[in-house]
């Protein structure tokens, strides 16, 4: 009751792209994952590590908050919607192939073969996830290095400090992205987007007709008065009537 009461007074013209809930996975995973990033530039920057200075409560930060990624990601899967938008994002289908093949060839992006999410959208969702359980588990070894042998702690940390150069680079180029498109950024923010900019980028999305602020004006037949029923003539003295055809008789 209150979704439908929320949907009613939204913006004319507008589509629910993600719930409260998927807003606050986003908004939860952004935050660490911005923190893990700044305290991991003042770990291995030096100008940077001068500057900021308390490097054991740095790491201490940058431990935590590496083990707190996947917390909004679980707590996320309590939303039927947050289940859904996994789904879509953990699923190829054919328009996807084509929209990669189209990026691949022609270096840009064809809005055509898009669904909810776009193929470039899904890679991205995979690789996030993957390279927080690797961060994670590599951090972990890192973390406790009297529990795993020599050669686990060094390709832990190789593994470690190389894909946090990969994320950094990739995380870059996401933002860059979002940056370029101010309505995808309206809907991470409020969790609605335009019409015209859903059927645009997103064009096999069903969304859906879009809701009429006004109720439908009443038809010609409805308004049209029915004229009064005409009386029956009576009978002529000595005779008798016929019944009629529900069976009355007079």
């Amino acid at each position: 009751m209150t979704r439908r009461r929320r949907d009613r007074t939204a913006p004319a013209g507008t589509v629910r792209r993600f719930t409260r809930a998927e807003t606050w996975v986003h908004r939860t995973l952004n935050t660490l994952m911005a923190v893990c990033v700044f305290t991991a530039a003042c770990l291995y920057l030096p100008p940077l590590a001068e500057i900021v200075g308390r490097r054991r409560l740095v790491v201490t930060v940058h431990e935590w908050s590496g083990i707190l990624l996947p917390v909004p990601l679980v707590l996320g899967l309590a939303s039927r919607a947050y289940r859904a938008d996994t789904r879509r994002l953990g699923r190829f289908f054919p328009h996807d192939w084509t929209w990669l093949r189209i990026a691949a060839r022609r270096r840009r992006r064809d809005s055509r073969y898009a669904g909810k999410f776009n193929a470039g959208q899904k890679l991205y969702a995979a690789f996030a996830v993957g390279a927080i359980l690797i961060m994670m588990g590599t951090g972990l070894i890192m973390w406790f290095p009297r529990l795993t042998p020599l050669l686990w702690r060094t390709g832990a940390t190789f593994v470690h400090d190389w894909l946090a150069l990969l994320v950094a680079a990739v995380i870059t180029g996401h933002v860059w992205l979002a940056g370029s498109d101010p309505e995808a950024r309206r809907g991470l923010r409020t969790g609605r987007v335009s019409h015209w900019w859903a059927r645009r980028e997103h064009p096999l999305w069903h969304t859906g007709p879009p809701a009429s602020p006004e109720p439908p004006a009443p038809s010609v037949s409805s308004a049209t008065p029915t004229p009064p029923p005409v009386a029956p003539a009576s009978p002529a003295p000595g005779t008798t009537s016929r019944g009629t055809d529900d069976g009355d008789t007079r």
